[in-house]
């Protein structure tokens, strides 16, 4: 009875892991689908087989959750906050809104059902019962939002803990003499090794440039697809700079000492923190323990000398 549970939970979680599998980038897919194919050279005919058949699959597993999405929640599938919310997660999948919304509401039918089936076939009564199905049902209707919102802060941090580091490279290069197009670039090859999601932000505008777009509204798109302060700053710095015609190497120099001051701030501020942060695993955790042994022989000598109690 236990397992059917637990089996309920696991075909829950493979579902929902394989429609948050499917938001990843197109491009990043397809990049992966052709390096894994040129390398794949000397596998069988019935290897490969296999492999496009379970790709399909896939595919098609991935088209049902666009479809579901599309039908369910056609008012947030429009919804351009949501998409702006999935871009600062590094989500930009034309779908992906709505297999987001797809899988939301796939994990909380799920989880909701099989809770309710397993508890109900485990003799679980009435009130029990209702309130174990609705926090698995809220826990499926979470999931994706927590997956999604997880990963924007990841990012974000990420973004914000290599800024400092890429403002110095970009630094460099604008004083070497190259201009600020094809310092962006040089960056963005260099920074691949250290932060690969800084690399794939600077190739966007570099891309974007290349297109044709105006390199301000290239670097106010790179502002608004990251949510990152810092970035903001320095594309409203470097947009300012261009307008009114100041030195570029003077104001990434005096933007990248800024930087560099606020995360060392930032640092301090996580260590000041750590006084109050300890302060509870020191009552309920420590505290005890020494109490235990600081008190505990002296009620054994109390016993002694009031002859037992």
């Amino acid at each position: 009875m236990i397992f059917l549970v637990v089996a309920l939970t696991a075909v829950a979680v493979g579902l929902l892991v394989m429609g948050l599998a499917n938001i990843e980038p197109a491009e990043t897919r397809l990049v992966r689908r052709r390096v894994a194919s040129l390398q794949t050279s000397a596998l069988t005919y019935s290897e490969l087989r296999e492999r496009r058949r379970r790709q399909a699959k896939r595919d098609r597993f991935g088209s049902l959750l666009q479809a579901l999405g599309e039908k369910v929640g056609q008012r947030q599938v429009a919804d351009s906050a949501v998409r702006l919310w999935m871009t600062h997660a590094g989500i930009r999948h034309p779908n992906a809104i709505a297999i987001y919304v797809a899988s939301r509401v796939l994990s909380t039918a799920i989880l909701g059902f099989g809770g309710f089936a397993g508890m109900a076939f485990l003799g679980v009564r009435a009130p029990a019962l209702y309130l174990i199905t609705a926090v698995l049902a809220l826990f499926g209707w979470m999931f994706p939002y927590l997956y999604v919102d997880g990963r924007k802060k990841k990012r974000q941090l990420e973004l914000t803990r290599v800024l400092p580091d890429t403002l110095d490279l970009l630094v460099v290069c604008v004083e070497a003499g190259l201009g600020l197009n094809q310092a962006l670039v040089r960056v963005s090859d260099e920074v691949d090794r250290l932060s690969p999601e800084m690399s794939d932000e600077l190739s966007v505008v570099n891309l974007e440039i290349r297109a044709g777009t105006p390199r301000d509204e290239a670097l106010r798109r790179l502002g608004e697809r990251t949510g990152v302060d810092d970035v903001r700053s320095l594309t409203s710095m470097l947009m300012q700079t261009d307008r009114f015609g100041t030195s570029i190497a003077d104001s990434l120099r005096i933007h990248s000492e800024t930087l560099r001051s606020k995360r060392m701030q930032r640092a301090e501020e996580a260590a000041a923190k750590t006084t109050v942060k300890m302060l509870f695993p020191l009552i309920f955790f420590i505290f005890p323990a020494i109490f235990v042994v600081l008190v505990g022989p002296s009620i054994f000598i109390f016993r002694e000398f009031f002859g037992g109690f």
